[in-house]
């Protein structure tokens, strides 16, 4: 009798599943979905609005100042001019490899550009861009053409720039 007076119904005997089933438990404040249910609902209808009042300023021709025009519209403007497309001569055989490949191929593995010596993955990279195995890593121990010195200073003038206060005037 209470919930008569004050106009409120009494709450459901149990939880009540998504409508969706998608196995989560709904509430009545969002329509009897969960609440992932319930957010991709009303997701698909603003995306509806959206595309709905594009295409109609797309048909009409006109914007609005306060709506925001869709990325789409700018896109279905520009004309799309088709690229032949050339295959190299070793594809149209079909031998499989590209000339890049074949020229990888011909480098053998990876050697320290000093003494010939296989490095595999665990070569190093030096700065003037040849591959050192460990002995000759360092600079000073194949004789780098690199200056690191002006490399340094060009380095830590970008990082600290000058700064200079005006001169005042002396009273």
């Amino acid at each position: 009798m209470e919930h008569d007076e004050t106009g409120c119904q009494p709450p459901p005997e149990g939880p009540i599943l998504c409508i969706n089933n998608c196995g989560f438990f709904g509430s009545a404040a969002t329509m009897n979905m969960c609440s992932k249910c319930h957010k991709d609902v009303i997701l698909k209808q603003e995306q509806a609005k959206l595309a709905a009042t594009s295409i109609e300023n797309i048909v009409n021709g006109s914007s609005s100042g306060n709506i925001k025009e869709p990325a789409i519209a700018g896109i279905l403007d520009v004309p799309v001019e088709p690229k032949a497309i050339s295959l190299p001569s070793t594809l149209a055989f079909g031998s499989g490899e590209t000339d890049e490949a074949k020229e990888k191929g011909k480098e053998g593995p990876n050697r320290c550009t000093t003494c010939k010596k296989r490095v595999g993955l665990t070569g190093f990279k030096c700065r003037c861009g040849n591959l050192f195995c460990g002995s000759h890593r360092y600079s000073d121990k194949h004789e780098c053409p690199f200056d690191y010195r002006t490399a340094a200073r060009d380095a830590i003038a970008k990082a600290n720039p000058i700064v200079k206060a005006e001169k005042l005037d002396k009273i």
